[in-house]
């Protein structure tokens, strides 16, 4: 983004931005709304040809500016009067007067409009079969659909004023929306639409095994390209007992990712006392002692996209569900009987260099 700062919400974040007086300014700034382009469409309806993939690809991003000019046009009709909290009395960062356009909070690149896409695994597996993480050809396929997607968002904001940018959708629900009505329209297709959802943004199949660096790695090249929003995130088991496991990860991610999550077994049973990972069921999350899945006397925590959410207490759509329950762990057995290991040997490069200290 340009310089440091903390996400909105669970991912989206702003470039840096100057006012008329060279002030960098965070503080009152927004994102004025999203558009996603459903990838693993245009990736059926291309039927395995590249070639007609970029032909709609390009037909997609025309209807998703569409979409985002008119989001523009109908944010400014606001006035500043509607919500005078936000524009009159300085919580956009302006104190505006009733009569005053609210476009002067937008303009200039002030604020954000975003372009989110989903699923550049469906898309890969449709070209390239379904463990094409290591396929540097498809890697680089998925690349250049991130790196066209920025190119887009940067034309549009060359052309109209406003900061368009490039954002890894949540998809809370959208993954399982896209997915249904692709299932509708093209049938069932293995680890495709067969899985009921779609995979976020660039993030590797969650039904597969990567230690964390390997994920990570495979991950690290997206997010310069989605600097409007993305997270990376890992799975583990239960580490209290062994925190230089997670230690080790943290340090080689310092140097490598902008922003990761950890995700670790801290569900609950009241009526047991279980304490772990809860097994997911058709009706949600169940102890795996007992039984127990009622709301009231469990406490399960999953992250639901990119934020934790509660799945007992408020129950997510069917195509999260099931993306949530074929998560795999990404610590395996053998990295945490090595985790002094890995420490050694992955730790940040700004840890090394103090260690040594100044070189003459």
């Amino acid at each position: 983004t340009g310089s440091f700062k903390t996400p909105m919400g669970c991912r989206s974040f702003l470039q840096g931005w100057q006012d008329e007086n060279g002030r960098e300014v965070n503080s009152g700034r927004m994102n004025l709304g999203v558009v996603t382009v459903n990838l693993p469409r245009i990736a059926l309806e291309s039927k395995g040809d590249i070639k007609l993939f970029w032909e709609i690809f390009e037909e997609k991003m025309q209807i998703c500016h569409t979409a985002l000019e008119y989001r523009i046009e109908r944010t400014k009709e606001a006035k500043p009067e509607n919500a005078p909290l936000l524009y009159m009395y300085g919580a956009f960062g302006k104190r505006l007067k009733k009569d005053d356009s609210v476009d002067e909070l937008f303009k200039n690149g002030r604020a954000t409009v975003s372009l989110g896409y989903i699923g550049l695994y469906e898309v890969c597996t449709r070209f390239f079969g379904n463990d094409w993480e290591q396929d540097s050809k498809a890697h680089d396929f998925a690349e250049s659909i991130t790196k066209a997607l920025n190119e887009k968002c940067a034309k549009w904001a060359k052309e109209s004023g406003y900061h368009y940018s490039l954002y890894s959708t949540p998809a809370e629900s959208l993954t399982d929306t896209f997915c249904r009505d692709d299932l509708e329209k093209f049938g069932s297709i293995p680890d495709i639409t067969a899985k009921e959802y779609y995979t976020n943004s660039f993030h590797f199949d969650v039904r597969k095994h990567p230690n964390p660096f390997e994920k990570l790695t495979f991950e690290e090249v997206f997010p310069k390209y989605a600097a409007g929003g993305f997270i990376h995130y890992c799975e583990y088991p239960n580490l209290r007992q062994n925190p230089k496991a997670l230690e080790a990860v943290w340090d080689w991610a310092y140097d490598h990712v902008g922003y990761l999550g950890t995700n670790t077994s801290i569900d609950h049973c009241f009526k047991c006392g279980f304490q772990g990972e809860f097994n997911a069921t058709a009706r949600g999350f169940a102890c795996p002692d007992c039984g127990n899945n009622n709301p009231e006397f469990c406490d399960v925590v999953k992250r639901t996209c990119g934020y934790l959410g509660n799945p007992q207490q408020r129950p997510m759509i069917h195509g999260r569900h099931m993306e949530i329950a074929s998560r795999k762990k990404n610590m395996t057995s053998e990295m945490i009987k090595n985790a002094a290991k890995h420490e050694r040997t992955k730790q940040s490069d700004s840890q090394r260099m103090v260690k040594r200290g100044p070189q003459s």
